[in-house]
């Protein structure tokens, strides 16, 4: 019983460490852009295809904020992959709306329990260019 509660506890423990060190990388790296000069923010940005208030945007929100897309697209069975090789620009677009999304606490919850392709066009803003997608047998995997 007393190694359940210590692996239990050190489970919690690891977690909010992962949390504590995941939010000091985002911090870092947003830290990082906003001592860039104005042209060097718009020559990434440019390069990027994005405007610089959206790489500062998203260089807040961490290198993570949309690990949740690739999971949807391989629940979805698309091939994450092949749409940034063939798709690049909508990839990135998709990008910037996970990034932003509001839902990822029921996206994360539907991922891991296997029920997102069931409900992800309940509250997923990529919804619509996923079942696209989807439709599409040139970008599905295997």
């Amino acid at each position: 019983m007393d190694m359940l509660v210590n692996d239990s506890a050190r489970t919690v423990f690891a977690r909010l460490v992962d949390w504590f060190a995941k939010g000091w990388e985002s911090s870092a790296e947003a830290d990082m852009i906003a001592s860039l000069d104005d042209f060097t923010i718009q020559s990434i940005a440019h390069d990027c295809g994005i405007s610089p208030d959206q790489l500062i945007e998203l260089a807040k929100a961490g290198p993570h904020a949309a690990d949740e897309m690739i999971g949807m697209m391989k629940a979805l069975n698309v091939d994450p992959a092949e749409i940034e090789l063939r798709l690049r620009a909508q990839f990135r677009d998709m990008q910037i709306t996970c990034a932003h999304c509001t839902h990822k606490g029921e996206c994360r919850k539907d991922l891991a329990s296997g029920a997102a392709a069931e409900n992800f066009a309940h509250y997923c803003g990529n919804a619509n260019e996923l079942n696209v997608l989807r439709a599409n047998p040139d970008f599905l995997l295997g």
